[in-house]
């Protein structure tokens, strides 16, 4: 049976055919720039300039700055396909935080300067201990002045409120007398006797009856001088 089959199997196929070439299967291969898809060229594997750039000048505050590098940035690297995408960003976040902390630093000032009466005008009477102002310390009288911020310039300070016995005295007396209890407050706060201190002091009498907080308002200042800062302890 074997040799039956075999014979009829060798029988559907003529015997004056030659047998066929064995062709080997060559796939195509790609062409050589096709070898080059998405493999980054040399310019596209540096980080951009701009981007580099954008996160240096963000850091410091530069927002102005950081803001057109960034953009820039990020124009070129669609463009080019480059990176440094994330720096750019990154740079834009820099930024944001800095417009938020000033915002927020220019608000608080705003509230503290608010809630200290800085720019109000009052009497001179509601100067409170430790308040600096504006005014001009030349004239005859002082009765109004200028609340002002201690950190920046200013004409003058209120530095003390004393107690002093000043009914039924003239005019003369009482400029003694609240002089004397100037004086005292005066070497305390300035660290310095007045005889030879270069800062001038003045007085305002806001009762004439002792009363319990003092009724003699003290104050510091140098006419023709703006000072800055607080006079306490300046020595000066």
């Amino acid at each position: 049976m074997k040799q039956t089959a075999r014979a009829l199997f060798a029988d559907r196929t003529p015997m004056n055919q030659p047998p066929s070439e064995i062709q080997p299967v060559r796939p195509s291969l790609p062409s050589a720039e096709s070898w080059l898809e998405g493999v980054p060229t040399p310019a596209q594997q540096r980080q951009d300039g701009y981007a580099v750039a954008a996160l240096a000048t963000s850091l410091p505050g530069l927002v102005p700055i950081a803001v057109v590098l960034a953009a820039i940035a990020l124009r070129r690297i669609k463009r080019t396909g480059g990176r440094g995408k994330r720096l750019a960003y990154a740079a834009l976040v820099v930024s944001l935080c800095w417009v938020i902390a000033t915002t927020v630093a220019v608000t608080l000032n705003l509230v503290h300067e608010r809630q200290e009466g800085i720019g109000r005008t009052v009497s001179i009477s509601q100067v409170s201990v430790g308040r600096c102002f504006d005014a001009d310390l030349d004239a005859d009288a002082l009765k109004l002045v200028t609340i002002a911020d201690c950190a920046a310039p200013h004409t003058g300070e209120a530095y003390a409120k004393v107690r002093a016995g000043l009914v039924g005295l003239s005019v003369a007396q009482t400029g003694t007398v609240a002089t004397q209890q100037c004086a005292g407050a005066f070497v305390e706060f300035i660290g310095k006797p007045y005889e030879r201190s270069e800062l001038d002091m003045y007085y305002v009498v806001l009762e004439n009856r002792d009363v319990a907080d003092g009724n003699v308002l003290c104050l510091v200042g140098m006419p023709g001088t703006r000072l800055t800062g607080t006079m306490r302890g300046s020595q000066r």
